[in-house]
């Protein structure tokens, strides 16, 4: 059995067995193949070193009480994965042979998935980075796409306790550029204010739209969503943020499960007093509310500093109830392992 204990894990790297890793040479996918090699040997003139040209997915595999194990709408990772690599001119990794090669991560290293009731779950890192012997901004001569896996516990120390947020003068990413694609670049350029707001403790950073810097776009590495003080379920839209599963999931479960109305529309900073909760979402994070943001020198609370809002904690028991196989899902959203 494997010594860990599950309900102190982090959101760190662990090594684990087994990884999933396959070439694309001469306009194809090999099959792939399973690997105890934790490293990656490329060459020095790989595009994803010096133009970025590479992508990542995040998702995750939850043990059920009947010992099972779930996948949480793995095709949408799948989806977006080509869709970010379609904007960086790399070839798209079939949805079949994605869904294959994490349900083989999750078996080969099935004793790492976490217990049911600990909270803690397998995350699984699909990415797909140009290789091969290059040096000229075209697109790579090869290409790499591999899965790892390792248990993790809650990204946002404190899990499901509301903390603090700050306004940032930095931009997560340009008006019309890379915003909507799950790209290293996008993550490199948050680090900065990231550790800003750290270092002034707080959570993360917000970040404002690009090209007026008066509306929310996304919080830190997740996305932002509000519920108004007239049950309307609000998350903001705009080309520049990321499309979170989470929170399309939410955006559903709030409108059909709970009568809520969903909107993705915009989200003004001049206009928080109308929200009455607000929080993060993302596959790591699953949901971190926000007890308030600093924006400048004006601090604003929502719901509490202490407590998370009724609303939210209905949305997370639903939503993490569906992927522990607690909680009837929605048809196709669930893939056992």
């Amino acid at each position: 059995m494997v010594n860990i204990k599950w309900e102190e894990l982090g959101f760190d790297y662990i090594k684990t067995p087994f990884r999933y890793i396959s070439h694309w040479k001469n306009g194809q996918w090999d099959e792939g193949t399973l690997t105890e090699d934790n490293t990656i040997t490329i060459n020095e003139g790989s595009t994803c070193l010096h133009y970025g040209q590479e992508c990542f997915e995040g998702l995750k595999a939850y043990r059920r009480k009947d010992g099972k194990i779930n996948l949480f709408r793995p095709d949408e990772n799948s989806k977006r994965l080509n869709k970010s690599a379609e904007r960086l001119q790399m070839p798209a990794v079939p949805e079949d042979k994605f869904i294959d090669a994490v349900k083989q991560v999750v078996r080969a290293n099935e004793e790492y998935v976490p217990p049911y009731g600990t909270g803690a779950t397998l995350y699984l890192r699909p990415y797909l980075i140009g290789v091969g012997p290059n040096i000229g901004i075209v697109p790579a001569p090869e290409y790499l796409f591999g899965v790892f896996c390792m248990p993790v516990g809650p990204y946002f120390k404190g899990g499901l306790t509301p903390s603090n947020f700050i306004v940032s003068e930095y931009d997560r990413a340009a008006p019309f550029g890379t915003g909507a694609a799950k790209v290293g670049g996008n993550y490199a350029a948050s680090l900065l204010p990231g550790q800003i707001a750290h270092d002034r403790n707080f959570s993360d950073c917000i970040y404002l739209d690009p090209a007026t810097h008066t509306k929310i776009e996304e919080v830190g590495s997740a996305n932002f969503f509000g519920i108004t003080h007239d049950n309307q379920f609000i998350t903001p839209e705009s080309p520049s943020i990321l499309p979170s599963i989470t929170k399309y999931s939410l955006l559903y479960l709030a409108e059909e499960r709970f009568g809520m109305e969903a909107v993705e529309g915009d989200v003004r900073l001049d206009e928080l007093d109308k929200f009455a909760e607000a929080g993060a979402c993302g596959t790591a994070a699953i949901i971190a509310p926000i007890a308030g943001i600093q924006n400048g020198e004006d601090f604003h609370v929502f719901y509490s500093e202490t407590e998370t809002g009724p609303v939210t904690k209905k949305l997370y028991d639903e939503l993490v109830g569906i992927q522990f196989g607690d909680v009837a899902a929605p048809e196709g959203w669930i893939f056992e392992v």
